[in-house]
């Protein structure tokens, strides 16, 4: 099987349903935008500090997956089955930040993103999560998404800070605080 199909060549894909659309169009935008996030998650993942949470890291993936398919679905016209999110998706990612926020000191000032380069590369997940959340509410206001999608990309930029926090604490560095100029 080719990797290549060269039906994309005149800027054109096919959403999950058979419906082509333009390669710039907001859906498109929205699902390569988990896509991104879903690699930099993986990069999070591979970091040593990450090894005892690479199998949650690794079923973060599984369901940014899972919400690219649904994303990638035209809501009109698809009718395969496709997996999708759950309540116990967005609990899991809940108890996790609990868990590591009771072993963190008490968030007092704005965090600056930095302090080791994988406390970073967190950082840059969270910030690429929360472009992908706006991106699919904007999408939310003229298609069909389902609510679960927006409420797991709130929670997960929230794991993704408490992440940081919590790989800066165990690698023992320092959380680069924001010192406002007056």
């Amino acid at each position: 099987m080719k990797i290549y199909t060269k039906t994309g060549d005149k800027g054109l894909t096919s959403l999950i349903g058979g419906t082509r659309v333009p390669k710039s169009s907001l859906r498109i935008d929205c699902y390569g935008t988990v896509d991104e996030l879903n690699s930099h998650i993986g990069l999070v993942r591979d970091q040593d500090v990450n090894a005892a949470r690479r199998p949650l890291l690794k079923e973060i993936q599984d369901r940014l997956f899972t919400m690219g398919s649904a994303l990638a679905a035209d809501p009109e016209k698809s009718k395969m089955k496709l997996p999708d999110l759950h309540e116990a998706d967005v609990t899991l990612l809940e108890d996790e930040m609990d868990r590591m926020n009771a072993e963190l000191p008490e968030l007092r000032a704005f965090i600056l993103p930095g302090g080791h380069p994988a406390v970073s590369h967190a950082h840059v997940a969270r910030c690429v999560c929360r472009r992908a959340e706006r991106m699919v509410i904007h999408l939310g206001e003229e298609s069909f998404v389902a609510e679960l999608v927006v409420v797991y990309l709130n929670r997960l930029s929230d794991y993704l800070f408490v992440l940081s926090r919590y790989m800066a604490h165990e690698l023992g560095v320092e959380e680069v605080t924001w010192k406002a100029r007056l």
